[in-house]
């Protein structure tokens, strides 16, 4: 436990390096250059209550009170650029510094009956703010903190590690504001221009005030990546060494399975049904001794696992009379996906004939300790997990990996020939999710309010891999439902778009345009004649141009019986 404190605190210094941390220097720089010499002290104390708080229970918060994240997030952005506008008038900074004495007032006092400067309260209202907008480049001991928090699995364990990485965050953000403010008083130059100097420093904390409230920031990281690829690589390579994931696992409470040092990563957990079987009883890594198991972790909305499913029924057909067993662990993503009907319709949709298991409960998940959709658990004659391979793409490889395992277990002799379809996915944008537990790049002005119908509007021009409502939509924590006549535009850089739907009763209409055009030629499987009659619960193909590139996508919704969950591209 103190291994993984002391790490945690190297991470949180090392994060000054990262360029996480670009955009909220301009903050940290106008709020030290003002107010005394103990305003730095507030801000970092403002700032490791604030991140360790809502890193620790902002999902709670969202869940409990139905404010959105964004919702705190705009707060704070409205915070930071008040502290901006009282620099540039004066008037509105009297108003503040006397507001700051009222609440240092309040606050109780110290041992010697003094009560705290109203520069500390500042400071720490400042850093409160910081500590909410501040989105790290996370490594993996607080991506495992971040984990446990979403499932309201809150330690002492997992406070105090998140404690240490924001501790040690805060010691070099001190030292750039004392820096700051050594260097205002050391050139001469700077200091006869402080005036001037102070509202320069107040525009740059409206205008960094505004970059965050636009997602400016997040863009603004993404293009130094774009320049500089090796900006920040290596930083959280500390973080991978063995000691390390050893004692993640103990804090998550999960087996120490996959140790990537060893060549077998230890017996295979069983089989733990949160559902029906389908395609077969239900089976045992016990029983299946003897055989070569494929765990295929999958769900049947999800792009990803839709693209390797013609793979791995392939293997299935060419060697499951060579003694290979493919299990498909169904473990869903959505709450419709829960329904067996729903899953036993899309297995005999995709054709699969090997046996599929519901993972409702994530039993079997959690056991495995994993984390993606799709997962590969390769797992030989005596039980053990021997290989592992996660997402799309190398099928060449988990063939091999499957060839090794039949003839390692005296079931394969020589070899087979493999000949996968060549892998390629073309899309730029990534996976957009539309309800408001994950919704991301929304460009609607209008704030996005769960379970509340809500008028929004489309700007006049979209960013690349951007999307908008328009009319009438109510957003719950899961979906979007739009109300009849109600628009979705989205820019996206892609071949292919797919969206996962469902009707809320009988059958929902939607129909859809094309860079300004009802679509045809470049029409998917699922839309007629530019509409899109939605029946059931699944995955929607929509668009399938012949070459990917950017283009607009939008959607215009015939009825009130729909419920949007997520856009994905290939």
């Amino acid at each position: 436990m103190l291994l993984l404190i002391l790490f945690a605190f190297i991470a949180g210094i090392v994060t000054i390096l990262s360029p996480c941390i670009l955009p909220i220097l301009p903050i940290i720089l106008s709020s030290s250059l003002t107010g005394s010499k103990k305003r730095p002290i507030g801000i970092v104390i403002g700032f490791i209550i604030s991140f360790t708080f809502f890193t620790l229970f902002l999902t709670a918060i969202v869940k409990a009170t139905g404010l959105s994240a964004d919702t705190l997030r705009n707060v704070s952005v409205i915070i930071i650029a008040a502290f901006g506008f009282a620099l540039i008038v004066p008037k509105f900074q009297v108003i503040m510094e006397q507001l700051f004495s009222k609440l240092s007032s309040i606050v109780p006092q110290n041992n010697q009956g003094a009560s705290i400067r109203p520069d500390i309260i500042a400071g720490f209202f400042i850093g409160i703010s910081l500590g909410l907008i501040w989105t790290p480049c996370v490594g993996p001991i607080l991506a495992s903190i971040i984990t446990l928090a979403a499932t309201s699995t809150v330690t002492t364990d997992a406070i105090l590690i998140t404690l240490a990485y924001s501790t040690g965050t805060a010691i070099p953000l001190l030292g750039i504001t004392y820096g700051g403010r050594q260097l205002l008083q050391k050139i001469p130059w700077l200091l006869t221009n402080t005036a001037t100097i102070q509202k320069a420093f107040g525009v740059a904390m409206i205008a960094t005030a505004l970059a965050i409230y636009f997602q400016v920031d997040r863009k603004f990281q993404s293009y130094i990546l774009d320049r500089f690829p090796n900006y920040g690589v290596g930083l959280t390579k500390f973080e991978d060494n063995p000691a390390i994931k050893k004692q993640l696992e103990n804090l998550q409470q999960r087996k120490p399975m996959l140790n990537i040092l060893q060549p077998n990563y230890g017996t295979a957990p069983e089989f733990i049904a949160g559902g029906v079987w389908f395609n077969s009883k239900p089976l045992s890594i016990k029983d299946l001794r003897g055989k070569v198991v494929l765990v295929d972790f999958w769900t049947y909305t999800c792009i990803n696992c839709i693209r390797t499913l013609p793979y791995v029924k392939t293997w299935y057909q060419k060697y499951k009379d060579k003694g290979l067993v493919v299990v498909g662990v169904h473990t869903p993503e959505f709450e419709f996906e829960k329904n067996p009907a729903n899953v036993g319709r899309a297995t005999r949709d995709f054709g699969i004939e090997y046996p599929v298991m519901q993972d409702n409960n994530y039993a079997t998940w959690n056991a495995y300790a994993n984390h993606y959709w799709p997962a590969k658990y390769f797992i030989d004659v005596a039980g053990n997990i021997r290989f592992t391979h996660f997402g799309e793409g190398d099928y060449d490889q988990s063939e091999q990996r499957i060839q090794t395992l039949l003839k390692e277990g005296g079931l394969l002799t020589g070899d087979m020939p493999i000949n996968n379809p060549q892998y390629t996915v073309s899309a730029f944008t990534p996976e957009t999710y539309l309800g408001a537990a994950k919704i991301d790049n929304v460009a609607s002005p209008e704030q996005v309010v769960i379970d509340q119908p809500i008028n929004y509007s489309t700007p006049q021009s979209l960013s690349p891999n951007t999307f908008a409502f328009a009319g009438t939509w109510i957003v719950g924590n899961e979906r979007a439902m739009p109300n009849q006549n109600s628009t979705l535009t989205f820019r996206f850089n892609a071949k292919e778009v797919f969206l996962v739907m469902r009707p809320k009763t009988n059958t929902g209409r939607l129909r859809v345009y094309l860079d300004g055009n009802i679509v045809t030629n470049q029409a998917d499987d699922d839309v007629q004649n530019g509409i899109v009659t939605v029946d059931t619960d699944r995955l929607y193909k929509l668009i399938k141009l012949p070459n990917p590139g950017e283009h607009l996508l939008k959607l215009e919704f015939l009825d009130a019986n729909l419920e949007l969950y997520a856009f994905t591209f290939g």
